[in-house]
């Protein structure tokens, strides 16, 4: 299949205007931009979920409150029996 050369692993990317040029995979992977921004949306991704968490935690505790608020809730009951 390869006579003993190493193959180039990449891409022909088609930019409108400008021709074919070819998209180094090995240049991208060693590039620090490319893995700031992956790093960045990673984060932004993760910032977004644990917003989405606590929003849902919030809509619950709103819906059924908490052990807290059982208690106290508890207490307000037992002394107005008195």
């Amino acid at each position: 299949m390869f006579s003993g050369k190493s193959a180039k692993i990449g891409f022909r990317v088609y930019n409108w205007g400008m021709g074919t040029r070819d998209f180094d995979v090995k240049k991208l992977l060693n590039d620090k931009r490319f893995w700031f921004a992956s790093f960045l949306i990673g984060w932004a991704a993760a910032l977004q979920g644990h917003m989405m968490w606590l929003q849902r935690q919030d809509s619950f505790k709103q819906k059924f409150g908490t052990l807290d608020d059982q208690k106290s809730e508890d207490r307000q009951v037992s002394t107005e029996d008195l």
